[in-house]
């Protein structure tokens, strides 16, 4: 399982759509113009463009990309195909959404999270509470081998921990971002751990080995950044949690045996469980545990005094389906224990239809193998074309919108090329890792970055200047392309 913890179609197969008469221009054009306008929804509208401008941009963004098209013979069944093939690969990540929000609800009214928190708050200094949040999700990533998962579960806990304590929110969620993505790309049972090696042609373990030369010095230096940050931030946090523990008890039924959820969620996970089922099985348990931990706060979601058939179904179906809120003596603790449910993902749903519209349109005209081809033929040393390969993955997540195609086109592209420098085949699945697989979270339209945002209940705006993991991986691998470092050779040409 992959960030997105679904699976391309065909990726091996992929088709790569070139049209020569297509300009590197006409190719750039929607792409200037796209990031010009969610620019300025930036500025007119800050953190709340994401609920509905840059949609649309998204789609004025999709239109001047047809009317390239058309200018160069493309027809628009040819665009809607691809439209198609896009929104089609993402039904995995939307329904994976949906119940991502229903798990939050049951896991907030059965008191899950609360527990989480109550706990996490009594372990969690504040002086180590962010280098601790890159580890805890490091450590679930690379046991699940997905970031998605990671955030669905401890992400949000850590979130709500991060609040409690007076940490700013953007902080916390990069930490969560980093460690999520450092498990991700270096797990075995992670599919762009599978899939770069398979489109570089290596093998899977010989792709790790060789990652973890540039994976581990940047999540060190990660690391050693959360820690002066985390020292920096201690006098901002509260020093006397007991009001708040006691608020929390006060309104939940707190046991460890309600750790037993995410446990068996991320259990089924690294038993290979597909994650639409685990987060099934997991949104269940939590209305389940809902009726015997908190059986007045069911009741009252429910809209009733006491607990009954009608009022308990009501409550947990509430908690799966729209937003609640879960009232506590502490107003910082009521803003914190609500939940949108499958309702509010609806709005990051609707962002990554947009963009594979944009990218499907993109994809149709041959604008990304415009791109792409443009970058391979501008550098002609070994540095050279490690930088294209990087710019060539950062432009596809930016253009397609979608992970996997950042590290499937790169991947067909500079095969051959990697080769004829007599380099060896790791070097290409290494860089496509470092630069395609991370960065994707760093996009608030790419499928990555809208989940990530929409789970965490933090916008990518604000988590992107503290991704440190994702934003140090790519400078990373071009400095040992730089300087030469471990740049392993073909035995034989």
């Amino acid at each position: 399982m992959e960030s997105q913890d679904i699976k391309p179609l065909n990726p091996k197969d992929e088709q790569l759509i070139e049209n020569k008469n297509l300009s590197l221009f006409e190719a750039l054009l929607p792409i200037f113009l796209l990031i010009a306008i969610l620019a300025y929804n930036v500025y007119a509208y800050g953190d709340s463009a994401t609920s509905g401008p840059n949609q649309f941009a998204l789609i004025i963004g999709a239109a001047i990309a047809a009317v390239v098209g058309f200018r160069n013979k493309v027809s628009y069944s040819a665009m809607m195909e691809d439209i198609s093939k896009n929104v089609k690969s993402t039904s995995g990540a939307i329904l994976i959404l949906l119940m991502v929000g229903a798990l939050s609800g049951t896991w907030l009214l059965s008191g899950v999270i609360p527990t989480m928190i109550y706990y996490g708050l009594q372990i969690l200094h504040p002086a180590v509470f962010l280098p601790a949040c890159v580890v805890i999700c490091a450590v679930i990533s690379i046991a699940t081998g997905s970031s998605w998962t990671t955030s669905a579960t401890v992400g949000i806990a850590l979130i709500g921990i991060g609040s409690t304590i007076g940490m700013p929110l953007g902080m916390v969620a990069g930490a969560v971002v980093s460690g999520a993505y450092f498990g991700d790309k270096l797990s075995p049972l992670s599919d762009t751990t599978n899939l770069a090696p398979a489109m570089a042609g290596t093998d899977l373990f010989t792709h790790i080995r060789y990652m973890i030369l540039t994976t581990v010095p940047t999540m060190v230096l990660t690391l050693v950044i959360f820690i002066f940050l985390g020292l920096s931030q201690t006098t901002s946090g509260i020093s006397d949690n007991t009001e708040t523990l006691h608020s929390i008890k006060e309104t939940f039924s707190i046991s460890p045996w309600l750790f037993l959820v995410p446990i068996i969620v991320i259990v089924l996970i690294v038993k290979k469980t597909e994650p639409l089922v685990a987060l099934l099985i997991g949104t269940l348990l939590g209305g389940f545990f809902a009726l015997i931990f908190q059986p007045e706060l069911v009741a009252k979601i429910g809209g009733s005094d006491k607990l009954s058939f009608i009022s308990g179904y009501k409550g947990v179906m509430n908690a799966i389906t729209v937003e609640t809120s879960i009232e506590t003596t502490n107003e910082m603790l009521s803003n914190l224990f609500s939940s949108k449910g499958m309702k509010g993902m609806l709005g990051t749903i609707w962002l990554i239809l947009c963009a594979m519209v944009f990218g499907g349109v993109m994809e149709a005209i041959g604008a990304l193998t415009r791109i792409t081809d443009s970058l391979l033929k501008l550098f002609h040393t070994t540095f050279g074309l490690f930088a294209s390969t990087v710019a060539s993955c950062l432009a596809l997540n930016l253009t397609a919108s979608d992970q996997y195609l950042a590290i499937v086109v790169p991947g067909k592209m500079f095969s051959k090329a990697y080769a004829d420098k007599g380099l060896a085949p790791e070097n290409l699945s290494r860089t496509l890792e470092d630069s395609g697989t991370v960065t994707s979270v760093l996009i608030p339209w790419n499928t990555c970055g809208a989940y990530q945002a929409g789970v965490l209940g933090v916008s990518t705006w604000s988590y992107l200047p503290y991704a440190f993991f994702n934003i140090i991986s790519p400078f990373m691998t071009l400095l040992y392309a730089a300087f030469n470092i471990k740049i392993k050779q073909l035995t034989s040409k």
